[in-house]
């Protein structure tokens, strides 16, 4: 356990940003499997839709610091790529 003062005030701070950013970080996580799962259905309506809603919640955790704008940038070139391969074998 912590000793000092501003020991203890690091943990409440810690944790008071680990609860305002958890349910941040499992929406991305979902919308990203949620897409990842239509792609791969070869449904593309549906996984165009879903890329967009996950491209989404990746840019606002971006912009509040939730996860790095670089993390969130790779995440969304995965995912565009994936779609984009899947359309181009369906097309």
């Amino acid at each position: 356990m912590a000793n000092t003062k501003s020991a203890l005030k690091a943990i409440r701070v810690s944790e008071r940003r680990r609860r305002r950013n958890q349910p941040i970080r499992t929406g991305v996580k979902t919308a990203i499997r949620k897409a990842v799962g239509s792609i791969n259905q070869g449904n593309l309506d549906a996984a165009r839709e879903a890329v967009v809603n996950a491209v989404s919640k990746l840019d606002k955790a971006a912009s509040k610091g939730v996860i790095h704008w670089r993390n969130a940038a790779r995440r969304k070139s995965r995912l565009m790529r994936k779609l984009n391969k899947a359309a181009g074998t369906a097309g």
